[in-house]
């Protein structure tokens, strides 16, 4: 059995680094997550004009899911991906991993900005797109787990700052997402905004591809990867990765409640907003702003603070307070559907989203050996947020639709808490393999998610 767990698989000490060694590697590292989260918001931000250009219908509802649903389906790619780049990172290197990353999620956003309507070429227009999503998909299902091993790989003791930037890259793409969805939405005159203006941010994505590989071909690899590669090893990756289904399920039921608030919180608030509380869309967009700029701010403030108080102590009171806020909150929304109210509640959101998604990554890294770590983070977090994350607002605006209750968003973020909870199973799986009581912190955040 392979017992080098997470702890002891990250004992490799290095110099310290020098703060333009630290920009390098943060930037590096969250660049491929701020393209993919930038992509993933316009396309549901834009989302009602996607369905009309690529997706056309006599229902407005039923041409909307399909483009929602579409963005739902690319999902499905990601554990795919994770499986294949997240074994190559761990075979070949995390700056491996990462420059193939990059390359694939390029093309998917290019689709999107030039792609011809439905109008125009008829079924091929909607079948293109889905296959530039499903591409894009197994791209970034490799993405997290490589860019954040190679973060916490190059320090022993500010993982958590390290890595929290992961989160905090998707708090500056929600700004800059949001940012151009408010900015068009009021410069621009509807004809113009649903013909071509919605592919302007398509474009400007398209810039972050080139700068990321180029910066990602020029790194060096982590020293800790280095380290366990030139060590003898008793089994191939994909072999040893195979003992690790428990930890696994602890890092998936640790990415739930997370990939839950964003989904629902910042991809699907916008059309919320507009749809069913009938808010201007300029001022949806700028909540989301807001939300996106405490997410960048407090996600390495919280990551920084959880290397010195404990990733678990932060996690488990943030998921305590939005577990028992939650409903009041959007049940005070529904009330007073109004642009204040609705400021508060995605600054609250954004708060409590940077404080739980802060110290996350680095908990995550810490559950897996390194030699199987890259495996380990994307397969957790690509199934994670699969099945909790990528349908969300599909899900949500068919229950809006069949139901009528427009308190459906305070449902899905609620349910999100049903992973993990029992302490009996997670005290045995921590005996099982054998664990020491500093090790059984994964284990603990799985069974308090709420």
């Amino acid at each position: 059995m392979d017992t080098s767990h997470g702890s002891a698989a990250h004992e490799t000490h290095t110099q310290p680094l020098s703060k333009a060694m630290v920009r390098r590697i943060v930037f590096s590292s969250s660049v491929g997550n701020a393209l993919e989260w930038f992509d993933f918001l316009v396309y549901g931000y834009f989302a009602s004009m996607i369905a009309r250009a690529f997706f056309p219908s006599h229902d407005e509802w039923l041409s909307t899911m399909l483009a929602i649903g579409t963005f739902g389906i690319s999902f499905f790619m990601r554990p795919l991906g994770a499986i294949v780049l997240g074994v190559y990172g761990d075979r070949k290197g995390r700056k491996a991993a990462l420059t193939v990353a990059i390359l694939l999620m390029t093309p998917g956003t290019l689709t999107m900005a030039i792609m011809p309507t439905y109008e125009r070429i008829g079924i091929a227009a909607p079948l293109l797109i889905l296959l530039a999503r499903l591409i894009q998909g197994f791209a970034v299902g490799g993405e997290f787990g490589s860019a954040t091993a190679f973060m916490v790989e190059h320090s022993a003791s500010k993982r958590g700052y390290y890595a929290s930037w992961q989160f905090a890259s998707q708090g500056l793409a929600a700004i800059m997402a949001a940012a151009f969805g408010s900015i068009l939405s009021a410069w621009l005159p509807q004809p113009q905004l649903e013909s071509w203006g919605w592919r302007i941010p398509f474009v400007f994505g398209l810039l972050i591809g080139p700068v990321g590989y180029y910066i990602r071909s020029h790194l060096d690899e982590t020293p800790e990867f280095l380290a366990n590669r030139a060590k003898p090893q008793t089994a191939e990756p994909g072999v040893s990765f195979s003992k690790q289904w428990i930890n696994l399920l602890l890092a998936i039921g640790i990415v739930a409640q997370s990939t839950v608030g964003v989904y629902v919180l910042q991809l699907y608030m916008p059309m919320y907003a507009v749809k069913q509380l009938h808010l201007p869309a300029t001022a949806s967009f700028a909540v989301v702003v807001l939300n996106g700029g405490l997410q960048f701010i407090f996600s390495p403030v919280m990551g920084a603070l959880s290397d010195r108080l404990g990733r678990i102590r932060i996690m488990l009171g943030t998921s305590i307070v939005m577990g028992v806020t939650i409903y009041p909150m959007f049940a005070w929304l529904q009330t007073h559907p109004t642009v204040a109210s609705l400021v508060v509640l995605q600054a609250g959101a954004g708060i409590l989203k940077a404080a739980y998604s802060g110290p996350m990554p680095a908990l995550m890294s810490e559950i897996f050996p390194t030699r199987v770590c890259s495996t380990g983070l994307s397969i957790g977090y690509a199934l994670g947020v699969t099945l909790f994350g990528g349908f969300a607002p599909t899900i949500v605006e068919t229950f809006i639709h069949v139901t009528g209750d427009k308190l459906a968003p305070r449902l899905r973020v609620a349910c999100s808490g049903t992973v993990a909870r029992h302490r009996r199973v997670a005290n045995e799986a921590c005996a099982t393999h054998g664990l020491s009581t500093s090790r059984r912190a994964p284990a603990a955040t799985a069974q308090f998610l709420l």
